[in-house]
């Protein structure tokens, strides 16, 4: 099944998880990936990596002695994120972010990526998956999340510095991109 077919097909199944009926355009991948300073990474975990749109994209900077994490919740997303990048780890619960990087042996991420509808999710559950970033990045790390709308702009700056918020028209919908860094 194409890509984009069986986004659409998770998004029928089950919307507030998917957040989207298409996955993220290369326009909003690209805006994302340019807040990285590549040069400097060496742990990335991508939340809600789904098809692997913005995966790819992370696959083509990442250096290859980087580790790189993704977390994906849907069964047949994960699988095939596991077959075509086997050389990275694919967990299933971004709420237990910690305990996987724990058992993962990694001790800081240096960038964190999130394409999780968070305001789709429950108040305390969206509260959890922030503490969850904050206790996972180095200090001065980042986490670049889109979102499709402002709501999580008060949230987000009681956690961390936020750098820059830019909205990205060329996706459906339009996203904003929160570049966010904890204090070092």
């Amino acid at each position: 099944m194409n890509q984009p077919l069986l986004f659409f097909k998770k998004y029928m199944h089950d919307p507030k998880y998917m957040g989207s009926v298409v996955p993220s355009s290369r326009f909003l991948t690209k805006r994302m990936i340019s807040a990285v300073h590549w040069e400097q990474i060496q742990t990335v975990v991508e939340l809600g990596s789904g098809t692997g749109a913005l995966t790819r994209e992370i696959a083509k900077r990442v250096a290859p002695q980087a580790q790189v994490v993704l977390f994906e919740k849907d069964e047949q997303m994960r699988e095939s994120l596991q077959r075509e990048f086997p050389k990275w780890t694919c967990r299933e619960n971004a709420l237990q972010l910690s305990d996987y990087l724990k058992t993962d042996g990694v001790n800081g991420v240096d960038c964190i990526f999130s394409c999780l509808p968070f305001y789709n999710f429950p108040s305390d559950m969206r509260l959890e998956m922030i503490r969850q970033c904050v206790d996972a990045l180095k200090p001065g790390g980042q986490l670049i999340a889109f979102q499709y709308s402002l709501q999580m702009k008060r949230m987000l700056s009681e956690h961390f510095e936020i750098e820059s918020i830019s909205l990205e028209l060329l996706n459906f919908p339009p996203a904003f991109v929160y570049v966010c860094r904890k204090e070092a």
